[in-house]
């Protein structure tokens, strides 16, 4: 399987579990490279160091406010788009950087965001109802497992590599 489409399915994984982490990694990986990448692209937005600020102070918020009892299910309607944009904003971008085309990569970041949202809140439910285990702590140790995949995942890409 080719590694960049692989990114764009586990970009959108990260989407699932935060759904403003996978954009705030692609974004802050595009905006420390030189040259810069996707410069005649609908996404070269990403690239500016303005948006990728943007988008971690967002995703920073998502972290404080996921540990909220007020929080909503992230498998209802508006949550879950959300997660499904984000994954194949981020996979698009992936793909693209890569010399790919965009549409596979938001195709495959978007499947990603719908895996990863069921699969972890699953996970979730599971770890806290079932084995009781208190969700503030098990809602860090996913706010780790998304930092690292998210981190891994921009570090893995052919392109995004050579940015650091």
């Amino acid at each position: 399987m080719n590694r960049t489409y692989l990114n764009a399915f586990q970009i959108g994984i990260v989407a699932g579990m935060r759904a403003m982490s996978a954009p705030a990694f692609v974004s802050h990986k595009l905006s420390h490279m030189t040259p810069g990448p996707l410069s005649d692209s609908p996404l070269h937005f990403l690239t500016s160091t303005k948006t990728a600020t943007t988008l971690a102070v967002l995703a920073g918020g998502e972290l404080v406010g996921d540990k909220l009892p007020s929080s909503p299910d992230r498998t209802k309607f508006p949550q879950m788009l959300g997660r499904i944009v984000s994954g194949a904003l981020s996979g698009a971008a992936l793909t693209e950087a890569d010399d790919e085309p965009v549409a596979s990569g938001a195709v495959l970041g978007a499947l990603g965001a719908v895996v990863g949202t069921f699969a972890f809140f699953h996970l979730r439910h599971w770890l806290t109802h079932e084995k009781g285990l208190p969700d503030p702590l098990v809602a860090v140790a996913e706010d780790a497992l998304t930092m690292g995949a998210g981190w891994l995942t921009v570090n893995e890409s052919a392109s995004l590599r050579n940015a650091f």
